[in-house]
C-alpha cells in the first residue's frame, strides 16, 4: 500500500511534522527489491525505514520510504544454545517479550528499547551492561541492487560503541533482512549497570531483571506514544583516561565506565545534567526533566527546534568539560541520511 505526499508525523517518533513523496510498506523481499527497483527508475531517492525511533528528520523527505514489515521468528537449539533466525521487521521490544515467555534467557537487559529488529544491529544497540554484538550470530543483507543475499557472521559485522560496518559501507543499496540471534543455555545474569547491581546474582532470574529494566526505563524516560522523543540523543563519550582522571578530579560524582582498551566511557547524561540543561526549551523542544539524555518534543516542536536545542546542548557541553557529544540519532534531510556531527557542530 502506498500513499502519495504521506505525512510522517505518526512514523518518527519525534512526531514531527514532515512529510516523504511516498510510502510504501514492505512485508517480504520480493515486495523490497520490486519497490526499491521502481523508486530508482523513477529517479527518487529512497529511505528504508524501521519504526523511526531512532532518526530525527530534519526536513520532509524528497523520496520514496520503505517500511520495512518483514516478520517471522523461528527458533532452533542444541544441548548448549539457542538460535533464533527473526525477520527485520519485528518489533525488538516484543522480540524480547517472546524469548522469555518460551524461557530463553539473554535478552532481558534489552527490554523496551524501542525501534525493529533490522535497526538493531546497525546502532549495535545496548543497554544496563549488554549490547546486540554479544548475542548476535549474523546478520543477513540483502543487495538491492541485483536482490542477492549474503550473511555476514558477527566477527564481520565490525561491531562498536553504537556502532557497525552498516554505518560505513551497506548505507545505500542494501537492506537488513533478517538477524541471526544465539542465546547460550550457560546463562549468567548481566547486573554490572544501574539499578539491576542492587539484584542478588545467586537467586536473580531473568524475569526479575526484565522487570526491573523495564520499570527504570518507564520511570526515566518519555513514552513517545504520549511525548515525541527519540530515546538517547546523544552517544555517551569515550575519553582518554587521561581526561577522564582530568574530569573525575574536578567532580568526582560523574559516572563512568572503563572500556576493554582501558578509555573511560562517561554518562552523556550526566555531563549534560551538570550544565543545568534539564527543562531547557527552545521553541516547541525541551531537554526532558528526568533524564537529560532526551530530547523532547514538548510542543508542537519542529525539526529546527530540535536542531538548535542539541546544538546548544552539545556547546554548553563543551564550553564546561572541552568534551564533543555526538549525536546517536541517524539525521534524515531530503534526500537520506546526512552528517548528524556537522548539523550540531
Amino acid at each position: 500500500m502506498s500513499n502519495q505526499g504521506q505525512s510522517l508525523k505518526h512514523l518518527n517518533t519525534f512526531a514531527l511534522p514532515v512529510y516523504a513523496t511516498r510510502v510504501i510498506g514492505i512485508n517480504s523481499v520480493s515486495t523490497l527489491i520490486t519497490a526499491w527497483h521502481e523508486a530508482r527508475m523513477a529517479d527518487q531517492s529512497v529511505l528504508l525505514l524501521g519504526e523511526g525511533s531512532n532518526v530525527l528528520f530534519v526536513e520532509d523527505f524528497s523520496g520514496t520510504l520503505l517500511l520495512n514489515r518483514i516478520k517471522g521468528i523461528s527458533c532452533t537449539e542444541d544441548s548448549g544454545a539457542w538460535y533464533l533466525h527473526v525477520g527485520a521487521g519485528e518489533n525488538w521490544h516484543q522480540l524480547v517479550c517472546y524469548t522469555l515467555q518460551h524461557c530463553i534467557r539473554g535478552l532481558e537487559n534489552l527490554a523496551l528499547i524501542p525501534g525493529c529488529v533490522g535497526a538493531a544491529p546497525i546502532q549495535n544497540i545496548g543497554a544496563y551492561g549488554v549490547e546486540l554484538q554479544n548475542v548476535c550470530q549474523y546478520v543477513d543483507l540483502l543487495d538491492l541492487n541485483n536482490g542477492v543475499s549474503q550473511r555476514l557472521m558477527v566477527e564481520d559485522c565490525q561491531f562498536g560503541y553504537r556502532d557497525s560496518i552498516f554505518k560505513h559501507c551497506y548505507k545505500e543499496g542494501f537492506a537488513i533482512i533478517a538477524v541471526g540471534i544465539k542465546l547460550t543455555k550457560a546463562w549468567i545474569p548481566t547486573l554490572s549497570h544501574g539499578d539491576l547491581t542492587q539484584l542478588d546474582p545467586l537467586t536473580v532470574t531473568a524475569e526479575e531483571i526484565f522487570n526491573q529494566v523495564c520499570a527504570t526505563r518507564r520511570r526515566k524516560l518519555p513514552d513517545p506514544a504520549v511525548t515525541g522523543n527519540a530515546g538517547s540523543f546523544f552517544k555517551n563519550p569515550i575519553v582518554s583516561r587521561k581526561k577522564a582522571m582530568e574530569i573525575l578530579k574536578k567532580y568526582p560524582r560523574v559516572p563512568y565506565y572503563i572500556q576493554p582498551d582501558h578509555c573511560i566511557k562517561l554518562a552523556a547524561g550526566w555531563l549534560i545534567d551538570s550544565c543545568a540543561l534539564k527543562g531547557h526549551r527552545i521553541g516547541g523542544a525541551a531537554v526532558h526533566q528526568q533524564q537529560a539524555l532526551v530530547l523532547i518534543n514538548i510542543n508542537n516542536a519542529v525539526s529546527q527546534d530540535i536542531l538548535d536545542l542539541a546544538r546548544y546542548v552539545r556547546r554548553q557541553v563543551v564550553a564546561k568539560f572541552a568534551i564533543y557529544l555526538e549525536p546517536e540519532v541517524r539525521f534524515i534531510a531530503a534526500n537520506g541520511e546526512i552528517n548528524s556531527v556537522e548539523c550540531v557542530g
